[in-house]
């Protein structure tokens, strides 16, 4: 059984549909991390579409996803602007509309063991796209517009993914045995949310835009979408605890 919330769109929501899509904008367009290995790049929009939607719901969610990472696409690779206009929009509404919906008659313990597993599987992933694919010798453009050389260079060893694997598992297994063990929902939301992101851009960049290397990107955008859920749950959480009201919107 699932407990439906209310996505009646208010003028609130408008409001912060159009704050979110400038923070998405700004996130993902100021702060860009560029990772030789792979050719690609990483930023921290995820993070910011993955708390609208949470808070939110599908709408603000959708439409700050999809509007501000588009702009952002649109002023440094307009090729991907369409793409992304529907990949990050679709990734932004699924995780809203999962993460405001919450499933009854399932025991504590039961959740508890999910959501425990659910910590160990991020940890893992998390430590070995991290080790492999964003670590070495990094490349960190900040500002708007983008500078066309780095801001910072800097070495990133593989270990401190695995520490940053340990500490992600560590805090959902904690957050799931003292405070919420339905927090594995959640997750949950958000990962369905950012597999749509994953292999929507694999389908895009490998038809649409005929690039026979996109499936070396998805271990990438895999990395970005734990790194965007391990960094948005605990703000999501901060949120709901500040303002509870926002749990019914």
């Amino acid at each position: 059984m699932i407990k439906k919330p209310n996505f009646q769109i208010t003028p609130l929501k408008l409001a912060y549909t159009a704050l979110f899509s400038a923070l998405t904008l700004v996130a993902t367009y100021s702060f860009v991390i560029n990772i030789p290995s792979t050719g690609g790049y990483f930023n921290l929009g995820e993070i910011i579409i993955y708390v609208s939607a949470l808070v939110f719901g599908p709408f603000v969610g959708g439409i700050a996803g999809g509007v501000g990472s588009a702009i952002s696409d649109a002023l440094v690779a307009p090729q991907f602007a369409p793409g992304t206009l529907v990949i990050k929009g679709l990734e932004g509404a699924i995780v809203g509309f999962l993460g405001k919906r919450k499933l009854a008659q399932i025991t504590k313990t039961k959740w508890t063991v999910l959501t425990a597993t659910l910590g160990v599987v991020v940890g893992i992933l998390l430590a070995i796209t991290g080790s492999l694919y964003l670590s070495g010798n990094i490349s960190l453009y900040l500002g708007i517009p983008s500078p066309s050389v780095p801001t910072f260079s800097f070495f990133v060893p593989p270990e401190l993914w695995y520490l940053v694997g340990v500490l992600a598992a560590a805090l959902i297994i904690f957050t799931c045995l003292k405070i919420e063990p339905q927090y594995g929902w959640t997750i949950i939301s958000v990962i369905l949310g950012g597999l749509v992101m994953v292999t929507g851009y694999f389908f895009y960049e490998q038809i649409i835009l005929g690039k026979t290397t996109a499936i070396f990107e998805i271990p990438l955008n895999i990395g970005q979408m734990l790194i965007g859920l391990v960094i948005a749950l605990p703000i999501t959480r901060f949120v709901f605890r500040t303002f509870p009201q926002l749990k019914t919107t």
